[in-house]
C-alpha cells in the first residue's frame, strides 16, 4: 500500500502562485509516474502535468508555460509549481502515482486532494 499526502493549496489571486506538495509513503518499491490531476466543480478530473523518475514530463495544453513538475525521487515527493494563475485553474488538485511492487503488480494510487481557489 501506497499513501499520498498533498499540501499546498489555497486562495490566491488571479495571476499568483503556488506550489503544491505530494510525498509518498508506504510499501514502496517502484513509482512511475508520479503527478498531478485536477477536477473542478461540474467537470470530469483531467490531467494536470506528470513526471517519470528519469524526468520525463507530460503537461495539458492548458498549463504549458504556467505550472512546472518536479519531483525528489530520493523523498518520493512530487511537486507541482503553479504561476500565472487563472481563475479556470480553480479545481480540487489530486496526487497519483502508478506504483509497481517487487512482485510486478501495478497499482494506481489518488491522494485526498487540495482545493485551489484561485479568485480576486
Amino acid at each position: 500500500q501506497v499513501q499520498l499526502v498533498e499540501s499546498g493549496g489555497g486562495l490566491v489571486q488571479p495571476g499568483g502562485s503556488l506550489t503544491l506538495s505530494c510525498a509518498a509513503s508506504g510499501s514502496i518499491f517502484s513509482i512511475n509516474p508520479m503527478g498531478w490531476y485536477r477536477q473542478a466543480p461540474g467537470k470530469e478530473r483531467e490531467l494536470v502535468a506528470t513526471i517519470t523518475s528519469g524526468g520525463y514530463t507530460n503537461y495539458a495544453d492548458s498549463v504549458k508555460g504556467r505550472f512546472t513538475i518536479s519531483r525528489d525521487n530520493a523523498k518520493n515527493t512530487v511537486y507541482l509549481q503553479m504561476n500565472s494563475l487563472k481563475p479556470e485553474d480553480t479545481a480540487v488538485y489530486y496526487c497519483y502515482c502508478n506504483h509497481l511492487s517487487a512482485a510486478w503488480r501495478s497499482n494506481d494510487y489518488w491522494g485526498q486532494g487540495t482545493q485551489v481557489t484561485v479568485s480576486s
